[in-house]
């Protein structure tokens, strides 16, 4: 499962039907048959296929209309740049001697967006280095000027 998966699902069909499989999986003549896309969360072995049939549903519903409140806010979602996403932080201000950065209380929106960045690439080195390096190998485009 990935997002492009995730968006083909909630734009080209009206309806899924999943078929969970338990243990070994789903009986051959089944799968055989009626199965027109087999999916899988990742090279490991559940007991059951709910769970990750309930990731992929929440995966496509939150990307059909009227699912989540603000659709912009999809598009600045941790993957669709190709980089896992910023630290987020909330309120208060400092919890346990913690402090949220403070460029994040400094209301200068450009050094918050750039801080942004400088994070979501390097959270995204240390953390995923495959990710990391298909980001390298394609990086966005600088935005172009009005």
């Amino acid at each position: 499962m990935n997002q492009p998966l995730f968006y083909d699902l909630a734009q080209d069909y009206d309806q899924l039907i999943l078929i969970c499989g338990a243990y070994e999986g789903v009986d051959e003549r089944v799968a055989e048959h009626l199965v027109t896309l087999e999916l899988s969360l990742g090279d490991f072995v559940l007991t059951c296929g709910e769970i990750p049939a309930l990731a992929l549903l929440n995966g496509v519903l939150r990307l059909r209309p009227g699912t989540v409140g603000k659709p912009e806010s999809l598009k600045q979602e941790s993957f669709e740049t190709g980089l896992l996403d910023y630290p987020q932080y909330t309120r208060p201000a400092e919890f346990r001697g913690w402090q949220v950065p403070t460029v994040l209380r400094s209301g200068d929106h450009a050094a918050i967006e750039q801080w942004r960045q400088v994070q979501q690439v390097q959270r995204t080195r240390d953390r995923r280095p495959d990710l990391y390096e298909k980001w390298l190998q394609h990086p966005p485009s600088p935005p172009s000027k009005p």
